[in-house]
């Protein structure tokens, strides 16, 4: 569902009847940085959040409404329920999958740490609750480099998975023994670093902002490389004129708000090896909107269900990357450069 197909007036009137459905049913809409500005600017108009994965299940659990409903992904909306049991979580369209995901199955993720007993897991935040429940750690991108050079500090070696791009990231950071699945984004892994060079050379005075989820190629041409949040705070910080962001262009929503004068241009994914010409949108993301959040409000559908015994397991993993936040910011955990 794409919403600049909206008419002004569906959308004004999409927008007042959702307000209305979710002041009825004690709800608080939480939307990724990379679904559309109307999910976007609406999650803020009604008192709700637009972030990373992470913090939008957080903002869940610290708010007092009843029901959630989760713009993004099924992961996130795993996520929040997982943090928020006592909760109705529903999302737009439960068919919004993501291809890390997808990429790594639970019955094959949990042969693979069998199959290397030795080795803590950690797993990226974009699997599924069963691959939480059977992981050690939980990460996020923003946070990933440093519970790994903490476990690698310990004298632990690792497996990782899904994203072996982010991966391979953290392994060159951190120096860790890391195993990697294969799998990756879609959207991140159709930067291409020679039209990288060609536009930044166009653009000379364009910071680049990298999400690690790309390869490694286009990682190595980055001044900043970071998480949703992080590429955000870039643009909001930096005194360049200009950035070349090679994330979901959903952010540049979020980007234009915080740091209106700046200029924004897509990282490119054509170019040799290329399967389009802008890759730059993940197509999930995109089955969010106002359309089906409204149709969610009215039917009840789509509630996101966990079994009770993952559920606890995938907390445990969670809860591990939440305390080392916790103890990281309070100086109780000192990490070497």
């Amino acid at each position: 569902m794409v919403e600049e197909n909206l008419e002004p007036a569906e959308r004004d009137a999409l927008k007042t009847r959702i307000k209305a459905l979710m002041k009825q049913q004690d709800t608080v809409l939480v939307a990724h940085y990379y679904t559309s500005a109307d999910l976007q600017d609406l999650a803020e108009e009604t008192g709700g959040c637009v972030s990373d994965s992470l913090e939008m299940a957080r903002f869940g659990h610290a708010h007092p409404a009843q029901t959630l409903i989760v713009a993004g992904v099924k992961f996130m909306g795993e996520t929040a329920k997982i943090l928020n049991p006592e909760k109705r979580v529903l999302m737009p369209d439960l068919g919004a999958d993501c291809s890390l995901d997808l990429s790594c199955p639970a019955d094959a993720f949990a042969a693979w740490c069998d199959a290397h007993p030795d080795r803590l897991s950690v797993v990226y935040a974009n699997t599924s609750a069963a691959v939480k429940a059977r992981a050690d750690w939980v990460v996020t991108s923003g946070i990933a480099v440093k519970i790994v050079k903490y476990l690698h500090s310990q004298g632990h070696k690792l497996l990782w998975a899904p994203d072996r791009h982010l991966g391979d990231y953290v392994q060159r950071v951190s120096g860790a023994d890391m195993l990697l699945w294969q799998g990756s984004c879609v959207v991140h892994e159709a930067f291409k670093a020679e039209a990288l060079k060609k536009l930044h050379a166009e653009h000379p005075a364009a910071a680049v902002l990298v999400h690690p989820e790309s390869p490694a190629a286009v990682i190595a041409l980055a001044d900043v490389v970071g998480s949703t949040t992080q590429l955000i705070e870039a643009v909001k910080n930096l005194p360049n004129p200009e950035f070349i962001v090679a994330t979901d262009n959903g952010i540049f929503h979020k980007m234009h708000a915080a740091a209106p004068g700046k200029i924004l241009l897509e990282a490119p994914t054509a170019g040799e090896g290329a399967t389009c010409q802008s890759c730059a949108h993940c197509p999930w993301m995109a089955m969010n909107g106002l359309r089906n959040l409204a149709s969610v409000l009215e039917s009840g559908a789509n509630e996101i269900l966990i079994e009770e015994s993952v559920r606890a397991k995938a907390l445990l993993s969670i809860q591990r990357m939440l305390n080392f936040a916790a103890a990281e910011k309070a100086g109780q955990i000192q990490l070497g450069d």
